[in-house]
């Protein structure tokens, strides 16, 4: 039995979803290019802590990185001495470096304050 105008319906759907998508990113992309308000001072400050924060962790990340490298690589050159293995002499690296505590930068003086008097004693 065959089907009346199956391929031509088909066709359509297709063709309409085809014309539907741009036009629904288009529409649920508007919102992301909408401009937003500039951060407060607060919001900045508390960003570039984050970012601080950020930052350390990596260090303790490669510090963390570099002792077990160095544990790994002496247990494995006390291995193969025990096995009875030649032992080339190990590279030269420089040694890990702790990077301590975060320590949270200390807050910046605002600006405005900074700049209101000199302007004003510039104007006589």
């Amino acid at each position: 039995m065959k089907r009346p105008h199956s391929f031509a319906v088909s066709f359509a759907v297709s063709l309409a979803a085809r014309a539907a998508l741009p036009l629904m990113l288009s529409v649920l992309a508007a919102p992301a290019l909408a401009k937003l308000p500039p951060l407060s001072e607060e919001a900045k400050a508390k960003a570039e802590e984050t970012k601080a924060r950020g930052a350390h962790g990596d260090k303790v990340a490669a510090y963390k990185l570099c002792l077990a490298m160095d544990k790994v690589a002496a247990d494995y050159r006390a291995r193969a001495k025990s096995a009875g293995k030649e032992v080339r002499p190990a590279t030269e690296t420089p040694p890990c470096a702790d990077p301590g505590a975060f320590v949270p930068a200390p807050p910046a003086a605002p600006v405005a304050a900074v700049t209101a008097p000199a302007a004003a004693a510039s104007k006589p």
